[in-house]
């Protein structure tokens, strides 16, 4: 029986599995220059090594590229790529002068092999050219609350001032994953696609190998330069409990990662949020005033460092005014879910009754008609 063990944990050893331990109770000690765990829901960090330091991250920067790629829109429609943009160094997509693209090609080719061709086609066909770029990826970062990010380049090829924190680059991951399609395609080990001249099928493998390495592991992008040195921003799910982890200068990636997660989700819980009851939203065009919302589905568990469920705090999002009629289940408003003044969720709020439109003339003959009735119950009391 020993033998057989003995056979088995060498033949998972040779594979370069890794089956994630209950929780480890000592932090790790780990090679990274910057390091950071947080919750993919709150952003509350769980460990953390020099994780507000401001550093090169390497193609990581593609995180912003590929989510600003995606929603600009247009995913499905095919153009040729600007000549110019796909001669750059370093990891390619394979893209050829005259190749006809989707934007959703080149959303994978950011993501799975790290095309700097594939950031650069990107970056002309939504902005014009890199720099214009660049200055969206800023604006969505201050958006985002990224203090120590600036964008340069669209790539992550080193620019002057180029750069961010394990902090702020888990923040973006964290808002990156919202996208469902973001995630769908940083969560694959390969993606099959039809481009080139004309387009024709091939496959794109993720450089991300966390992916097979680890259990739970749904994300998200590797990156290296000579300058960053080995880079990794990866995301992981555990019973319910999700967590991003990044790492800056680590030539010890995949370990670190895999022992930082073996700690980490020892240490956070999930909580289901309360919505608040009774919630009605302003009326107009119908005999009331006001109309009965609630949610169109039941929220996702939180991952949060404390189980006290008061840390979150939520606040309606709708119109001054909802104009009848309204039909029950008609989607009326969101309700924001915040956790330390940060929004965590959206969830959609739909009508709870149907609300029939009147008009000003019905309304008025309504109120007659009332005042009559009044009037004649009291001279017949």
């Amino acid at each position: 029986m020993k033998r057989i063990v003995s056979v088995f944990a060498a033949v998972l050893l040779i594979a370069g599995l890794h089956f994630p331990v209950a929780h480890a109770e000592e932090a790790p000690e780990i090679s990274a220059k910057a390091a950071v765990v947080v919750s993919a829901d709150t952003g509350e960090i769980v460990y953390s090594q020099n994780s507000g330091e401001k550093l090169p991250m390497a193609s990581t920067t593609k995180i912003m590229s590929a989510l600003l790629c995606i929603e600009s829109g247009g995913l499905d429609e095919p153009f040729v790529v600007d000549s110019d943009a796909i001669h750059v160094e370093g990891s390619s997509m394979g893209l050829r002068e005259g190749d006809i693209v989707t934007k959703y090609a080149l959303c994978c080719g950011m993501l799975l092999p790290s095309g700097n061709d594939a950031a650069n086609a990107a970056a002309v066909r939504i902005a014009g050219s890199s720099e214009k770029f660049a200055e969206l990826m800023n604006a969505r970062a201050q958006e985002l609350g990224l203090t120590k990010t600036y964008f340069v380049t669209p790539s992550g090829l080193e620019g002057e001032g180029h750069g961010s924190s394990a902090y702020d680059m888990a923040i973006l991951a964290s808002a990156a994953l919202r996208n469902r399609v973001f995630r769908d395609i940083c969560s694959s080990e390969s993606i099959k696609l039809e481009f080139g001249a004309p387009p024709y099928t091939r496959w794109l493998k993720n450089t991300n190998k966390l992916l097979s390495m680890y259990s739970g592991t749904y994300g998200v992008k590797t990156g290296f330069t000579d300058e960053a040195g080995r880079c990794l921003v990866s995301a992981c799910q555990r019973d319910g409990k999700n967590l991003v982890c990044v790492t800056l200068n680590d030539r010890n990636d995949w370990n670190d990662h895999m022992a930082m997660y073996d700690y980490a989700f020892g240490k956070v819980h999930t909580i289901e949020p309360e919505l608040p009851e009774n919630i009605t939203l302003a009326l107009a065009g119908s005999s009331s005033d006001t109309i009965a919302v609630e949610a169109e589905a039941p929220p996702e568990p939180v991952t949060v460092l404390s189980e006290d469920n008061g840390s979150l705090t939520y606040n309606v999002i709708s119109p001054p005014f909802v104009y009848a009629p309204v039909k029950k289940g008609d989607t009326l408003g969101e309700l924001s879910v915040c956790c330390g003044g940060r929004e965590i969720r959206r969830i959609p709020l739909c009508a709870s009754e149907d609300a029939d439109y009147v008009s000003a003339a019905q309304e008025e003959e309504k109120g007659l008609i009332s005042k009559i009735i009044s009037e004649l119950r009291g001279f017949f009391s």
